[in-house]
Parts: structure tokens; C-alpha cells; sequence
């Protein structure tokens, strides 16, 4: 047994246990279910209904930890509703879009009246009607509202409650735990610090006079009913990350976890190193199992998401009345909410923001490449005897074009595969479709950066009334050449030669000549840099188009990061974040023009998600040969 789980069960072996009075355990107890596993049951679903509990019950029969006593952690938390949590979470969304995820984007708006504490499952219950009984003596005294004053510092911006209402919450809080200590046997803590609701939390310091702009278009004035609500969390997994599946798997291999799309997935860094490239090892919260699942198939979840809510008190100068989790459609644990009307003062914001964005860059890494799908020697499968190409498989190009020296200059420079053709096309239609206005496309040398920039042209109908220019500065890290030297790329004339629309007037900003085998990771990103700002000085500040820039998987982020005036990725995890970036993967970048500054956003178009296609032997998988 692992030493942190020793310490999990440690703390609840010598603990006395009773039975629980609740109405929904003796229905489970008459279907077979034992008392212990019930109550997990229960507890995990936040004690709503049978039909809840009878439902987690199946899905984890499977799951190796249902009979283990560890209990789970609860918090008291003091939430807003109505046009104030509205708002609230129109900034979330903003901000995210915006200057991109921080801290605080992992917990839905709240003031933190207890933080977690443990209870065991039988005795949750009690936990609710100390929640009731506490809220109904302090409704009289419960301010009618609450006056929040904004605070920004370099990493934090959020609203301070006025002292003589956050005493009166402190002492909530404070009669909460003691309640909760003395009768339902948990040692809780209730929050003394200065009460504050965050909105932005561990940020990089050049987004606060942003994140500051959107936090004043707040209105904390705004009407509000005030909720103490009670969450839980699973405490094994409190330091994973967590994931979402976006796509269903079913398991090819015994250790292999079987997902569905809306699954959530605890996955614990440390034990990553198992995993191949592309996969990860991960436990379902809806099964309790543990396994191997493809990393592509998932998105990055927040922390509340696996969280679950059990009861709430309002504080309701009219009803004062104690409901259920659940009544308020605008509270979302996944700090997203539907159908909101946009305050006026965040449409101005945003109206003037709208205004503002001149430019667009969106930064792609190439189409499939031939190499990727049939390794680096993949033209020794397509040369006949005499030294003439020929297709092997359906998914080799038709023919290469024409060189005027070897043919094997292509093996260190290989072209798009037929998929990646149609991968190319596809996204080419997929902006055309959006309406995405491409002013300029910049390339890589690399002969598959050229095709995927000359058939997103095509997707988009542009071809010929747009031309390529190729830049030598956008080619990638080339440490990473097998070859450790730099591949004869086509030249212009060649490319022309062979059909491409080719700006032939354009003179890169890095000569071929320039390029360096085995350049520093330093030299890369500094490379990069100084080519990003060359392509944005270039073009016209005036209009609205978008620069098209095709590159590498390693283009991604030194392009972007230099450009939004984030610091360069640690070179330790540079590789494995790059080999997380699939074909056509994509940044977008908007300029700012009031503040000339690059804000990095959701791309235009959706991703493209597709499995592999191994290939295929008749002979040996039907006859057995």
C-alpha cells in the first residue's frame, strides 16, 4: 500500500461509525447494496436520488477502490446568483478568451466561508441540517447585500468585502465549524483570512491592465442572492490534473480505459513516465477505473468540474427558505453559464475591444507528410530498380516534383501525403466557410509547408490571387534533423516550375545560408522571434485580413509566445509539447490597436480529429499465410 493512501485510510480507522437516517439508504440496503458502499454511493452524488445512486453503483462495480473507507472533503462556500453571477461569469469567459487561463479560472465565483474538511459518508447528513440550522439563526442578521471594492496587484484582482459584513460571515463560518466539529465529528476550519471573491489569480503581469479593464466593466452593485453551499471533492486525487473526453474510446488492450465523451479523468503527472508518446494513464471519475487512453481525445477540465454539489442555504430576506444543490440555473460548477444577458458595460467593453483589432496571424503546422505515415526511409519503397518513383501505396503522392538534382533530396524534404493533401484542402474550406480574409501567407522551405500553404489556398479560392512567400526563417529547430545537416530544400524557380503560387519577388528576412545544423534552442526561439516581428512590420496595419503563416510543430509557440510577449517554454518540455501538436494544428493571434499589443484567442476554425489507418495485408490477415 502507497504511503499517502496509508495516511488516507489512517484517518478514518479509529473514528466511530453509526448508521445513517437517511430515507434514500434504505431503498439501496433492500436492493442487496451493503451499508458502506450505499453510503459512498450516496455521498458521491451529492444524495439527490435513488435512481442517482443506483446509476454510480453500476458504473463502478468494477472499480477497485469501492470498498475502501476514505472519505470524501467537503467546503462551505458563499456564492452569488442572479445578474451579479451573470456577470461574473461573462468576465470568466472574457478573460479567458482574452489573456488565456489562470488560477482562478479552476473554481466557479465563490467566498470561501470553510475550506475542506473531512467527513465520514454516514454522517454527511448531519453536515445539512447544521447547514440549515446555522443559516435559519443567522437569516435576521444576514446582510441584505454585500459591498464588494475592487483590488488589483500584480498577480491577484479581485473584490474585498466591507468589514462589518465580513464579520458577520466570519461568524457564520465560525458557528458552521464549531456545529459541525462537535456533532459530526470533523475537525473544520473556518476561513478567518480577509473575505475576498477572485476573479483573476496568478496571471502573467503584463494581462492585469486588461484583466483590470474587464473587472471594472463589473458592476458589484449588481442584485444578488447570496447562497452558502456545501461541495465535496474526492480527496486522492486533490493534486491531479484533470481532463474531459471529447470523443468516446474503447479499449483495444486489457490496461487500456474505456471513456465516453463527457467523462472526466484524474491523471497524476508522476506517473506519466509509463505511458508511450501520445497516451496517458488516467482513472474515470464515472467508473473509478484506471487505465491508458489517447491524450488527443481529451481537453484540459477544471478543478471544480469533478466536484459535487450536495445543499445550499439562501439567504432570502423574503422566503429564507433552505433548498436543494440544483434550483439556480445560472449556478454551473464548470463556471459556464447559458442563455446570459450581456451587461451594458461589458458590451461596451467588448464593442470597443471589437473595434480595436486591426490584424489577425494564425500560425499552422504542415499537412501529413509522407514521412510521418511510412518513416523516414519512405522513398526506398518507391523507386523501382532504374531509380523512377512510383506509388506504393494509395497514399503516396501521385508523383514529386520535378528537381534538377537527386531524387533523394526528398527523403530529407518529403512532401504531404494524399491525406494531408486533403487535410490542407479541408481546413482551406473551413476558413472559407467562416469567412476568414487571408492578406498574406508566409512558408516554410520545407516542400510540405509549400503544399500546405498552396492547397489551403486552394480551400480557400485564393489560389493565384495570392501568393507564397517563402521565408527560410520559419523552418524548424534544426537540431531535430536525422540528417545534422539542413536539407536541400526547391528552390523558387522550381516551385514555379512546378505550379505553386510563389511570390518571386519576395527576399526572405533569413537567407538559406543562414540556417545552422544544430542550433541552440536559445538560437531557435531568438530566430523565431526575430522573424515573427519582421512578417507583423511587413504587412499593413491597416484592414482586418489575416496572416497565414505555415510552419512546423515547433513553430507553434516560439511564433505566438514572441509575439504576445510571453517568455519562451522551458527547451525541458519543449519536445513533449511539440509532439502533442497534431497536422494543421493552429494558434490565432488578434492585435490590440489601441495598445498595439497581440492577444492570443480561439482559433477560427474547429480542430481536425481522425484515427489511424494501418495498412492492410489480405494475404496474411483473411488466408493466413
Amino acid at each position: 500500500m502507497a504511503v499517502a493512501q496509508a495516511h488516507l485510510y489512517a484517518k478514518v480507522s479509529n473514528k466511530q461509525r453509526g448508521r445513517s437516517s437517511s430515507a434514500l439508504l434504505e431503498p439501496l440496503l433492500a436492493k442487496g447494496f451493503p451499508a458502506h458502499i450505499a453510503q459512498k454511493a450516496l455521498v458521491a452524488t451529492g444524495q439527490k436520488t435513488i435512481e442517482d445512486a443506483v446509476k454510480w453503483l453500476h458504473s463502478h462495480c468494477n472499480d477497485p477502490s469501492l470498498d475502501d473507507p476514505i472519505p470524501q472533503e467537503y467546503a462551505l462556500y458563499l456564492c452569488p446568483t442572479g445578474r451579479l453571477h451573470s456577470r461574473l461569469q461573462e468576465f470568466w469567459q472574457e478573460s479567458k478568451r482574452q489573456c488565456g487561463r489562470n488560477r482562478a479560472h479552476e473554481v466557479f465565483p465563490h467566498i470561501t466561508l470553510c475550506d475542506f474538511f473531512t467527513c465520514e459518508d454516514q454522517k454527511v447528513e448531519l453536515l445539512y441540517d447544521i447547514l440549515k440550522r446555522v443559516g435559519d439563526s443567522f437569516s435576521q442578521s444576514f446582510p441584505p447585500s454585500i459591498s464588494l471594492t475592487l483590488h488589483a496587484s500584480p498577480s491577484y484582482i479581485g473584490f474585498f468585502i466591507d468589514d462589518s459584513q465580513a464579520n458577520v460571515l466570519k461568524d457564520f463560518a465560525v458557528a458552521f465549524s464549531s456545529e459541525a466539529s462537535a456533532l459530526a465529528d470533523c475537525h473544520v476550519k473556518p476561513s478567518l483570512k480577509q473575505f475576498h471573491l477572485t476573479l483573476a489569480h496568478r496571471f502573467y503581469p503584463h494581462h492585469q491592465k486588461t484583466l483590470e479593464q474587464l473587472a471594472k466593466s463589473i458592476n458589484p452593485g449588481e442584485p444578488c442572492q447570496w447562497v452558502a453551499a456545501l461541495y465535496s471533492r474526492d480527496m486522492r486525487f486533490v493534486h491531479y490534473q484533470r481532463l474531459r473526453a471529447l470523443f468516446q474510446y474503447k479499449p483495444q488492450n486489457i490496461d487500456e480505459l474505456m471513456i465516453n465523451a463527457g467523462d472526466l479523468i484524474y491523471v497524476d503527472p508522476r506517473q506519466q513516465s509509463e505511458a508511450s508518446e501520445g497516451w496517458v494513464i488516467g482513472t474515470s471519475q464515472r467508473t473509478g477505473c484506471r487505465g491508458f487512453l489517447p491524450e488527443n481525445y481529451t481537453e484540459r477540465a477544471h478543478e471544480a468540474d469533478t466536484w459535487v454539489r450536495h445543499r445550499e442555504y439562501v439567504f432570502d430576506t423574503a422566503s429564507r427558505a433552505f433548498t436543494k444543490a440544483g434550483k439556480d440555473p445560472n449556478v454551473k460548477l464548470n463556471g459556464e453559464a447559458h442563455n446570459l444577458s450581456i451587461s451594458r458595460s461589458v458590451t461596451n467593453v467588448l464593442s470597443l475591444q471589437n473595434t480595436a483589432l486591426r490584424r489577425g496571424v494564425l500560425v499552422m503546422c504542415h499537412g501529413e507528410t509522407v514521412d510521418q505515415v511510412f518513416g523516414k526511409s519512405w522513398l526506398q519503397q518507391c523507386l523501382t530498380a532504374d531509380g523512377k518513383y512510383y506509388r506504393a501505396d494509395l497514399n503516396f503522392p501521385p508523383s514529386l516534383p520535378r528537381q534538377k538534382d537527386s531524387m533523394k533530396q526528398f527523403e530529407c524534404d518529403p512532401p504531404l501525403s494524399c491525406c494531408g493533401i486533403f487535410q490542407s484542402r479541408l481546413i482551406g474550406k473551413a476558413l472559407l466557410d467562416q469567412e476568414v480574409t487571408v492578406s498574406s501567407v508566409y512558408s516554410s522551405p520545407a516542400l510540405g509547408c509549400v503544399q500546405t500553404a498552396q492547397h489551403l489556398l486552394q480551400g480557400l479560392k485564393l489560389h493565384q490571387k495570392v501568393k507564397i512567400r517563402v521565408e527560410p526563417g520559419l523552418f524548424e529547430w534544426t537540431k531535430w534533423e536525422a540528417s545534422r545537416a539542413i536539407p536541400v530544400f526547391m528552390t523558387v524557380a522550381e516551385l514555379v516550375e512546378a505550379s505553386y503560387d510563389i511570390d518571386t519577388s519576395y527576399r526572405g528576412n533569413f537567407p538559406l545560408s543562414s540556417l545552422v545544423p544544430s542550433e541552440s534552442y536559445e538560437d531557435y526561439v531568438s530566430r523565431s522571434s526575430v522573424v515573427i516581428n519582421q512578417i507583423i512590420s511587413a504587412c499593413p496595419s491597416k484592414g482586418r485580413g489575416v496572416i497565414l503563416i505555415v510552419g512546423h510543430g515547433s513553430s507553434l509557440a516560439p511564433l505566438t509566445r514572441a509575439l504576445t510577449g510571453l517568455p519562451s517554454r522551458d527547451s525541458r518540455d519543449f519536445a513533449q509539447m511539440v509532439r502533442k501538436i497534431p497536422s494543421l494544428g493552429m494558434c490565432f493571434c488578434e492585435e490590440q490597436k489601441e495598445e498595439n499589443k497581440w492577444q492570443m484567442v480561439n482559433p477560427p476554425v474547429k480542430t481536425l480529429t481522425h484515427g489511424a489507418n494501418a495498412a492492410f495485408n489480405w494475404r496474411n490477415a483473411i488466408m493466413g499465410d
